[in-house]
Order: C-alpha cells, then sequence, then structure tokens
C-alpha cells in the first residue's frame, strides 16, 4: 500500500495525505489517558465527553465506505478487463493475479483461526472491543447462497449488505466495459468523480483521526487497562504471519513456476525490498523491481509490461492480511465464524482487493477490511482503533506486494519462454 496517491491527469484519483505518526500517537495517549482516569476513579466523567466525539468520528468513518467501495470496485475492475483485451500475456499474467489472490484469501481463513488457537490473545484482550459496533447476524448455507443477490440494490446498501453489493459492483463493470466507448467513458468518468469526492471526505476525516482515536481509545484503556497494549502488538503479530505466508508463496512461485531458485530471486530482489521497506510504496519500488527483473535475467518486454501493471491492480497480501484483522477482531468479539461467512470473507476480500489498490494505507484499510469484516457479520468499531497501528503491518504490506509482482513477473516470462521455444520448433 503506498502513503499517498499518485495522480498524474484527471483520470487518476487524486492525492490524500494521512497523519499515520499522529494517529498512532493519539492510540497511545488515549489508551494511557483511559489507564489514568480508570485508576483516578473519574472515569465516568471523561469518558461522558469520549465516548460521543469518538462514536461521531467512527460514524463519519463508516458512512464513506458503501458509496468509495463501489466506486474503486467499477474503475477497479474495469481497469482489469481492459487489460486482458491487451493480448495472450495480459490474460496470463490476469489468470495468476485471481490464483495468487484466491490463495492468499484461502490461506488465511484456514491458518489465521489455528495460529490464534496456538498462540491466544491476551486474557482481558477482549476490553479493546468497547470502541463499539454489534455483530451482525450471518446466514445459514441456503440463506447465504440467497443473500448473492440482492432484489433491492438500494436496500442493500442501506443495510451494508456487503457481498451482493461487492458483487453487483463487480457484475456492473464487467458490463460498463461493453458498452460503447462514449458512454463507457462517461460512466467511468462519474464513477471517478465520486471516488476521488469520497476520498476527499474520508481523507478530511482521517486528518482529525488523532482526536478521534484518542476519544475511543479513552474508553478502551479504561476498560481493558494495560491488556490493550498487549493486545495490539498480538495483533500486529498475528497479521504480520498472514503476510509472511503469502511473502513466502512469492518465492515458491518464483521458483516453481518461474524456475528461479530461492537464493538468486532473494539475492536479485533485495534492493527492492529495501526500497519497499523504507518508502511503503510499491509505485516507489518500480524501478528497483525492474532492475532486479534484468538481475533475474527476465526479457525486458514481458518485465516491462507484466511490473507496471501489477503495481497498478495487484496487492497480493491484501487478502490473507485483511482476512487476518476481521478473523482477530471475531475472535476477541467471540463471534463464530461458520463456513458461509469464511466464503462471504474470501469473495469480498478477493474482489475488493482489485478496487482497493493504489491508496493510502490508511484508507485502504478502511475501504478494505470494512467490508468484508461486515460480509462476515464482524463488527467494525474495532478497526477505529485498528487503524493506528496499520503502518506497522502496512511494512509487511508492501514488501510482500513488491515480492509477488516479480516473482509473477518470473512466472509470466518462463510461460512465453516457453511457448516461444515451443514455436520455434519445427
Amino acid at each position: 500500500m503506498d502513503n499517498t496517491v499518485e495522480t498524474r491527469a484527471e483520470r487518476q484519483l487524486v492525492t490524500v495525505r494521512i497523519p499515520a505518526g499522529w494517529t498512532l500517537l493519539g492510540l497511545v495517549a488515549g489508551l494511557v489517558c483511559g489507564l489514568l482516569v480508570a485508576r483516578s476513579g473519574a472515569s465516568e466523567g471523561v469518558l461522558a465527553i469520549a465516548a460521543p466525539v469518538g462514536t461521531l468520528w467512527l460514524r463519519a468513518l463508516q458512512v464513506t465506505i458503501v458509496p468509495l467501495v463501489a466506486a474503486l470496485l467499477v474503475l477497479g475492475i474495469a481497469q482489469i478487463s481492459q487489460a486482458a483485451m491487451a493480448g495472450a500475456v495480459a490474460r496470463r499474467m490476469l489468470g495468476w493475479v485471481f490464483a495468487v489472490l484466491l490463495f492468499s484469501g484461502v490461506t488465511s481463513v484456514t491458518f489465521i483461526p489455528f495460529l490464534l488457537d496456538m498462540f491466544p490473545p491476551p486474557s482481558a484482550a477482549a476490553g479493546v472491543l468497547s470502541a463499539g459496533g454489534a455483530a451482525q447476524d450471518v446466514p445459514g448455507l441456503a440463506a447465504f447462497v440467497e443473500s448473492l443477490i440482492a432484489p433491492n440494490i438500494i436496500a442493500a446498501a442501506a443495510e451494508t449488505a456487503m457481498l451482493p453489493l461487492t458483487l453487483f459492483f463487480a457484475a456492473f463493470a464487467l458490463a460498463l466495459v461493453r458498452l460503447p466507448a462514449a458512454q463507457r467513458d462517461l460512466l467511468l468518468a462519474v464513477f471517478r468523480a465520486l471516488a476521488n469526492t469520497m476520498l476527499l471526505i474520508i481523507g478530511a476525516v482521517l486528518w482529525v483521526a488523532p482526536i478521534g482515536v484518542f476519544a475511543l481509545a479513552v474508553g478502551v484503556g479504561a476498560a481493558s487497562g494495560g491488556a490493550a497494549f498487549a493486545t495490539l502488538a498480538h495483533y500486529i503479530l498475528i497479521v504480520v504471519a498472514a503476510g509472511t505466508v503469502v511473502l513466502i508463496a512469492g518465492y515458491m512461485l518464483a521458483w516453481l513456476v518461474g524456475g528461479i531458485a530461492p537464493h538468486r530471486f532473494f539475492r536479485a530482489l533485495v534492493p527492492a525490498q529495501a526500497v519497499a521497506l523504507s518508502t511503503q510504496s510499491s509505485l516507489a519500488s518500480l524501478p528497483a523491481m525492474l532492475d532486479a527483473a534484468r538481475r533475474l535475467k527476465l526479457r525486458e518486454e514481458t518485465a516491462e509490461f507484466v511490473l507496471p501493471l501489477a503495481v497498478a491492480i495487484f496487492r497480493a497480501t491484501s487478502p490473507a492480511m485483511n482476512l487476518a484483522v476481521a478473523i482477530y477482531v471475531a475472535h476477541l468479539a467471540g463471534v463464530e465464524l461458520t463456513p458461509a461467512a469464511l466464503a462471504a470473507g474470501v469473495a469480498v476480500a478477493v474482489i475488493i482487493a482489485i478496487g482497493s489498490v493504489s491508496l493510502p494505507g490508511t484508507i485502504s484499510f478502511v475501504v478494505s477490511v470494512g467490508p468484508i469484516a461486515l460480509a462476515m457479520g464482524v463488527p467494525i468499531g474495532p478497526l477505529a482503533l485498528l487503524v493506528a497501528v496499520e503502518m506497522m503491518p502496512d511494512l509487511m504490506r508492501t514488501i510482500g506486494n513488491v515480492t509477488l509482482d516479480t516473482a509473477l513477473a518470473a512466472a509470466v516470462d518462463r510461460k512465453v519462454e516457453a511457448e516461444s521455444g515451443a514455436a520455434l520448433q519445427p
């Protein structure tokens, strides 16, 4: 995830800068303040002021989710559909993109519950959920299948039924690209304007995040005390573990499909990974990735096509790490995640990963994890606190994405080379 949204022309999304460091400071200060007022016995008066402020900020954050997700999904899927028309190499690349995203999601829903059972959160961790938000009911299997298509899309939006909304706007985008050019461009311009408008609103809301997070954290600190710090540290480790699995999968993809030994892939990619860690930006790492492709002796035409497109549309770690967040919150809230809920989470996570690319890490966290949690019946109130520490898991997100982008180029190049060799056979 990038810390800024890049702009080149009117077709790009607006630039939004988020005070991530101040938000983290607001979280720490709020937790400490809540701990102190609880010990002093004055928590009732302080919470009477802090609670409404935190609730208003949380609602302002939530109100932007549905329109922003709708706009970004349409733009992202339309971009992928148009890329698929570029030829066989593009279609092969997109096939690997969807395969990796699906692997990322499925791995998380199988690995993270096991990891939480092996290494459970601190005993008083449930106090972190005092930020608010009730769990939603998740239907049984038959009702789940019926819920995939909403009879009234407006009602679905009002109820924040994210799975049918996500599927509807994905289908809408696929239909949109089949329209005549003038109509297609007009609708894309409307959705781009909607996305930019929502980004400006959510940017303003997140600009005052230090205040909102501080107000919410006061209540959490008063309720859970020092356990909140241990819980956040545990949460970061769990989410980073999900990203680590995807990172390792990148080396396996480069080895088993791209034919590049892990030690050679590692040596070539170290400079790009260093840039990723220092900038937290896949886009800023692109020149280093192209250099790594040359070190790996990938075809120049393959690397120069696959890597920029991968940076634009591919976030391999998103399904795994976003689902890990939702599963962690569900674990603390005592929400039972049924197979239907997990399937809904994977479906939304994979589709949302396409629409939330090239966004600041904080905005992408809200836009991506919010719909996944809603689809799984998980309370989204705690996300307002977890967004304050996103800058730490974001390091793993970026290095994982850079690694998978390069591994993807290696896999596509190996296939192109094999086909070229076969074509030369008499």
